[in-house]
């Protein structure tokens, strides 16, 4: 499966909790929500996924924490905030890198429209 499908089935699975449940929730909340439904579509997670820093061949571990790796391909980066900002941009991308993935969503379900809160970030893709 490719990102870009994997995207569509992770977008969808966004779309659904948000109806279901609506903004205002903790980011831990919609994480679990989120996981919960991409684990019924089938999809290989990892929840609070620890990535490593290599700094001159010196494995580091400097608390990095993927909110979703789905697939071992796409990151999810879970926000419940009133507006995303540049952190959080440079947040997902530093994950990206570290981890080798090319596509990650930075989602934000604190928003009216879900649709509006999913910024999706491409590393090489």
């Amino acid at each position: 499966m490719t990102e870009n499908e994997i995207s569509k089935i992770v977008v969808e699975a966004a779309l659904k909790v948000h109806k279901t449940v609506g903004p205002g929730l903790l980011e831990s909340a919609n994480e679990e929500c989120l996981a919960y439904e991409l684990i019924k579509s089938g999809l290989f997670i990892e929840k609070q996924k620890a990535l490593p820093l290599v700094y001159e061949e010196i494995k580091l571990d400097p608390g990095y924490r993927v909110d979703i790796l789905v697939e071992n391909k796409l990151i999810i980066e879970i926000k419940s905030v009133e507006a995303l900002n540049d952190v959080h941009l440079a947040q997902i991308l530093t994950y990206l890198k570290l981890s080798g993935c090319k596509l990650g969503l930075l989602i934000n379900f604190n928003v009216a429209l879900i649709k509006n809160g999913i910024k999706r970030v491409v590393n090489q893709l």
